[in-house]
C-alpha cells in the first residue's frame, strides 16, 4: 500500500487535540497538515454558501459520507475526490505549498477559484 501503515489511522487522530479537528496544533505530520487544510477549507466554504452535506454531494458527485468523513478528518481522501470537490464548489481546496518558502508563504484564499 502507498503509504505504508502511515494511514493505518485517520488524520484527526493523529492530531494533538482531535476534538479541535480541522484546526488543531499537528506535530510534525506533514501530510496531516494537507488534510487539515483540505477540511479547513471545505468546512469554510460549506459555512459560507450554507451548504449541507447532502447539497455539496449533489453538486460535486462525491457520496455525502465521503464528503462529511473529509471535513471531519476521518478519511485520506484521494485526488479524484479533492477535484470533484473543487470542482463542484469551483475553489481551490488543496494548500499551496510551502516548500521551500521556509514557511512564509501566505494560505491560499479558500474562496478563491484557482
Amino acid at each position: 500500500m502507498v503509504g505504508g501503515r502511515g494511514r493505518s489511522r485517520f488524520p484527526r487522530e493523529l492530531a494533538d487535540d482531535p476534538e479541535s479537528w480541522p484546526h488543531a496544533d499537528l506535530s510534525g505530520h506533514p501530510a496531516v497538515a494537507v488534510v487539515q487544510a483540505i477540511a479547513a477549507a471545505l468546512q469554510a466554504v460549506m459555512a459560507e454558501r450554507g451548504l449541507s452535506f447532502r447539497r455539496l454531494a449533489d453538486v460535486s458527485g462525491v457520496n455525502r459520507q465521503t464528503v462529511a468523513d473529509v471535513a471531519g478528518g476521518r478519511c485520506w481522501p484521494d485526488a479524484v475526490t479533492i477535484a470533484q470537490l473543487e470542482a463542484g464548489l469551483a475553489v481551490r481546496l488543496w494548500p499551496a505549498s510551502q516548500a521551500g518558502t521556509g514557511g512564509s508563504r501566505p494560505a491560499p484564499d479558500p474562496f478563491s477559484p484557482w
